[in-house]
Order: C-alpha cells, then sequence, then structure tokens
C-alpha cells in the first residue's frame, strides 16, 4: 500500500484563533482557501507568510512571500496568468521570466506604474514614470482669408494666433455654433489685426451663441487699434469670452 504523508490542517479561522507555531519546514494547509504555510521554528502562524504557487494567485503583496513573511529569504516568480504585485519593502530583489522588461531597480514609484499583462502572455512590464525636462509648447500662427470683409473661425484655428491684415477696411471675425464646429470647451483662440481696418468680434448665429467681453458692446467687442489682440476662450458650449486690447 503507497505511503500517505499528511499535514497539519484547519479551516483559516482556526489557524489564526490557535496561532500555532509551526517546527521548522512543517506545512500547515488552510483546508478552506487551499493555502499553505510552512514554518520557522519560532514564528507564529499569523506572522508567516503564505507560499506562493504558479497559476493560483492574482496578486501578490508584502508579507505573503515577498518581504515581511516566511520566504522573505527569496522568491522567484515565472508565471503563466497575470499577477499584480504590490512592492511594500525590500524583498523583491530581482525577477524571473515572468518579467517582459524592467526598466530600473525594484522600487515602491516603479511597482507602482507598473502594467500588468498588456499583451494577454502573462508577463508584467514595469517602468518609470517620465519627466518632461524644459517643455516647449508652440503655438502656430494663421493668416486668415476675409470674404466680403468677414471670416468665421474652423476647426484648425485652434490653439492659435490669427493674423487679420485686412487693409482699411474693417472686418468681422464670427465664432460659430457648437453645432458647426465642435471645438473643445477651454479653447482658446488669439487674433491680432495687423491690418488698419477695425476687426469686430461675434457670434455667428447671435440666438444661439453668447459673446461675453467687457467692450462697448459686449457680445460684438471690436479691438481697438491697429496691433491690438484679443484672446477667444470657450468656456461652455456655446458660451465665448474675449479678452484683450477691445473697445
Amino acid at each position: 500500500m503507497p505511503a500517505v504523508i499528511q499535514v497539519k490542517r484547519g479551516t483559516a479561522s482556526s489557524w489564526t484563533s490557535a496561532n500555532t507555531v509551526l517546527a521548522a519546514g512543517e506545512i500547515g494547509y488552510e483546508t478552506d482557501t487551499g493555502k499553505m504555510k510552512v514554518g520557522n521554528g519560532s514564528t507564529a502562524w499569523t506572522s508567516l507568510g503564505y507560499t506562493v504557487t504558479d497559476g493560483d494567485i492574482s496578486s501578490v503583496t508584502a508579507g505573503t512571500g515577498l518581504s515581511g513573511g516566511g520566504n522573505s529569504g527569496g522568491v522567484t516568480l515565472s508565471l503563466s496568468t497575470p499577477v499584480a504585485v504590490a512592492y511594500g519593502g525590500t524583498g523583491i530583489t530581482s525577477f524571473g521570466s515572468g518579467v517582459a522588461t524592467w526598466l530600473g531597480t525594484p522600487s515602491s514609484s516603479n511597482l507602482a506604474a507598473a502594467v500588468s499583462d498588456e499583451t494577454g502572455s502573462g508577463s508584467l512590464v514595469f517602468g518609470t514614470s517620465p519627466t518632461i525636462t524644459t517643455p516647449i509648447i508652440t503655438l502656430g500662427t494663421s493668416t486668415p482669408t476675409f470674404s466680403a470683409n468677414a471670416y468665421t473661425l474652423v476647426s484648425g484655428d485652434q490653439y492659435k494666433f490669427l493674423l487679420s491684415s485686412n487693409g482699411s477696411t474693417a472686418g468681422t471675425v464670427n465664432i460659430p455654433t457648437n453645432a458647426t464646429v465642435a471645438f473643445p470647451t477651454g479653447t482658446q483662440i488669439t487674433i491680432i489685426q495687423t491690418g488698419s481696418g477695425q476687426l469686430t468680434i461675434t457670434a455667428a448665429t447671435l440666438a444661439t451663441t453668447t459673446v461675453l467681453s467687457a467692450g462697448a458692446t459686449a457680445a460684438s467687442p471690436k479691438l481697438r487699434v491697429q496691433y491690438s489682440s484679443a484672446t477667444l476662450i470657450k468656456v461652455a458650449t456655446d458660451t465665448w469670452y474675449v479678452v484683450g486690447d477691445i473697445s
């Protein structure tokens, strides 16, 4: 008859209640969770870490086999299923075949930035947050073409400087309805009157779009003189503020 080897066993609650000190190398099994712990002869049950097995874990945290537990001396993970790793100490020092790419040394910041199972292969990808040094945002310029001394903003005008050289003839810049051009809320467009023809900024459809400004006519402010400028700021679906050198 084959030999039968039995290990100490009980429910998780009964183990916790008894808080047994297992002998060195002695195995304790939780019948309701399927988890095991291995004793070291001095550490009570609740302070031991669970053993780590391939394929039956969804997360590994400090104190359960990687650091702060019974296996703090070192664990190699080579997993076929995705695993989220939470860093809680110095117990993680190297990574096996379950990690596709490792950038930098183990640290809480690196692990917090981990992306698990990007390709479905069960691998872990670790990286650090990017650092942007001296960021520079360059805004483009555009010279709109006035038809019958009027120009209606288009989607390509977003975050640009519009240079209006409308000669000596007065002109109008029309703000379209959101239904016509859905500029995102927060859009800013700056208009500079480079010509001598005074520009008026207004809504293409007054009944739909609200324009607010400190101009004499709030809904239709004018650029004050040549080389004056004004910034159009979209603050709601069909509401714009106009601020700048206006009259």
